[in-house]
């Protein structure tokens, strides 16, 4: 008789990282998510934090969460689809359509859900998910979930795009899915041929803005805005609220029909409770700080752009990013677990990624910034680079 509990018993590897010294994950953190945290009573210079915008530990999203906290209490107690909806709510969907220039919002508990809900409603029997190859795990659990089937092509490849649809049966129904901006990598989805292929062959077209929102386009409203896409040529634009809006929850935005099917098919949704009160207010606080004022996205920039250029004259391969993820490609999972044991040392709190979430040989150390960042902090995080890449034997 099998014992569905065996495979957890013999699941080592993370447990050997731990005894190693070398395992760089579920890390403590004591203090605030700002340009320095706390672990263990050391301050380490965080170097791995999806706080773009530094609005985590910025005093007006801390007093709008307050205040609405104090207003309207610690929850909900329940779904949106009975006792939880709230007239905040409502508003915050509003808001943030307009803000992506589309008809109508429908909020979710996270982002993780949102794709869930999103992509499992949508998709039924007879209907094709083509996805890239590295979208969110989010994205490919929502197909999975779905009736559809799924169809990868490879990333960023627009002639591999188009010979995988153009396979599939010309009635069947076909969704488009992309990440805007890969969250490993760091690179942009070619997103106006993705839009003529998905014309040609009748396809719908999801982009995933979750690393986008308030970092690219003008006014900081994502992907399609920095391509002037914003004219209905992407069918839904969706996201979370746990990058630069600096809280938790997920959004999805597009036309007024396809909104309200989702809003009553989606069971992420439906089934589950709604975001507190503080997580709503922060999310409308971050949503008008970002409208107002570009100069956080235009220090996170230029600050990346001074890491960016250290770390290539050190000799890292930093791959094609051309947004402030910054992947820096350091070979094998060996190598990756010494850098970071390397770094913690040295102050730096950085992410190690390995396979199988990269291809293996191609492991990663996964950097970002805060527009909080100073210049100081930037030098050091170079300085401790160089140090730890010529230990490990990844630069000379």
């Amino acid at each position: 008789m099998s014992d569905i509990f065996e495979k957890c018993r013999n699941f080592k590897d993370a447990k050997i990282a731990m005894r190693m010294g070398i395992y760089g994950y579920f890390q403590p953190i004591e203090s605030a998510q700002g340009p320095e945290v706390v672990l263990g009573g050391k301050t380490y210079i965080m170097a791995g934090s999806n706080n773009y915008l530094g609005l985590a530990n910025d005093p007006e999203m801390k007093k709008a969460a307050s205040d609405a906290a104090l207003k309207y209490g610690s929850g909900v107690a329940g779904s949106r689809f009975l006792n939880g909806n709230t007239k905040a709510l409502d508003e915050l969907e509003q808001r943030i359509a307009k803000f992506k220039r589309k008809e109508a919002g429908l909020i979710f508990s996270t982002g993780y859900q949102m794709n869930l809900g999103v992509v499992g409603c949508l998709l039924k029997k007879g209907d094709y998910a083509i996805v890239d190859k590295l979208d969110h795990a989010s994205i490919l659990d929502g197909v999975k979930l779905s009736d559809g089937e799924m169809v990868r092509f490879k990333h960023n490849d627009m002639a591999d795009l188009e010979r995988v649809i153009s396979k599939l049966p010309e009635e069947a129904g076909k969704l488009i899915i992309v990440d805007g901006v890969f969250s490993m990598e760091g690179d942009i989805c070619p997103l106006p041929e993705i839009v003529k292929i998905g014309k040609k062959y009748g396809a719908r077209i999801i982009v995933d803005d979750a690393h986008a929102t308030g970092i690219l386009g003008k006014t900081g409203r994502g992907t399609c805005e920095h391509f002037g896409l914003e004219n209905g040529e992407v069918d839904l634009v969706v996201g979370t609220c746990s990058k630069t809006f600096a809280t938790v929850g997920g959004f999805v935005v597009g036309d007024a029909d396809i909104i309200h099917y989702i809003r009553h098919n989606a069971r992420s949704q439906i089934f589950s409770a709604a975001l507190p009160p503080a997580s709503v207010a922060s999310i409308s606080k971050a949503l008008e700080l970002i409208e107002n004022d570009t100069s956080r996205r235009d220090n996170l920039f230029r600050l990346t752009d001074k890491l960016k250029k250290g770390l290539r004259e050190l000799g890292y391969d930093l791959g094609h990013s051309t947004t402030p993820v910054i992947p820096v490609h350091v070979g094998s999972n060996e190598n990756c677990f010494k850098m970071w044991k390397a770094l913690h040392e040295m102050g730096i709190f950085s992410n190690p990624v390995v396979s199988p979430a990269v291809p293996p040989g191609q492991a990663l150390m996964r950097l970002t910034l805060m527009a909080t960042h100073t210049d100081d902090h930037v030098d050091k995080i170079i300085a401790a680079f160089a140090q730890a890449g010529r230990m490990v034997g990844v630069i000379k």
